[in-house]
C-alpha cells in the first residue's frame, strides 16, 4: 500500500485502473454469513442450491461488493474519502472456485456544492469474473480536497 497525495484537480475523466485477481471459495461463503447473518439457504445449503439455476450455491451479492470494493484498496490519499456509493448491481451469479477482478473508471468530477473546499469524484466500478463478465457494477464517490490557490 502506498500513500499519494492527490487533489480534485488532479484527476482525469476516463482514467481507470484495474486489480489482481481473487478467486472466491467456499471459507469466503462461511465466514460472510458468519459475520452478516445471511444464512439463507441460496448461500449455504448445498442441497437446496441444487435445485436452483446454476446448481450450486451462489455468492452473496454483499460479499461480492466488499470483496471487489477490497481489490481497489491499494492508495491512500490523505485528501480524499469514501462518500458512499450508488447505483449498485448485483448483474450476474459468482460461484465458488470463480475468479473476480475489479475494474475502475472515472466517470465524474464536480465541485461539491456544499463544501467549498472540496469536489466529487465518480469512479465506475465493475466487478467482473474470469471469464470478462462484469458480475457487479456500481458508482463509488470520494470527496477530495481541491488544490488550495497560493496568495
Amino acid at each position: 500500500m502506498s500513500i499519494v497525495t492527490r487533489y480534485l484537480e488532479e484527476y482525469v475523466l476516463g482514467e481507470g485502473r484495474e486489480t489482481f485477481g481473487r478467486t472466491i471459495t467456499e471459507t469466503d461463503f462461511v465466514v460472510h454469513a458468519g459475520h452478516t447473518g445471511d444464512f439463507f439457504p441460496h448461500h449455504v445449503d448445498a442441497e437446496f442450491a441444487k435445485t436452483l439455476p446454476g446448481g450450486q450455491r451462489i455468492a452473496h451479492g454483499t460479499m461480492v461488493f466488499a470483496i471487489g470494493i477490497g481489490l481497489t484498496a491499494s492508495v491512500i490519499n490523505p485528501v480524499a474519502f469514501s462518500y458512499g456509493y450508488d447505483r449498485l448491481r448485483f448483474v450476474k451469479a459468482v460461484w465458488i472456485g470463480d475468479t473476480i477482478r475489479t475494474k475502475t473508471k472515472i466517470t465524474g468530477i464536480e465541485p461539491d456544492p456544499k463544501r467549498p473546499g472540496f469536489g466529487r469524484v465518480v469512479e465506475h466500478v465493475a466487478v467482473v469474473n474470469q471469464r470478462g463478465e462484469t458480475v457487479l457494477a456500481c458508482d463509488h464517490l470520494y470527496l477530495v480536497e481541491r488544490r488550495k490557490e497560493s496568495s
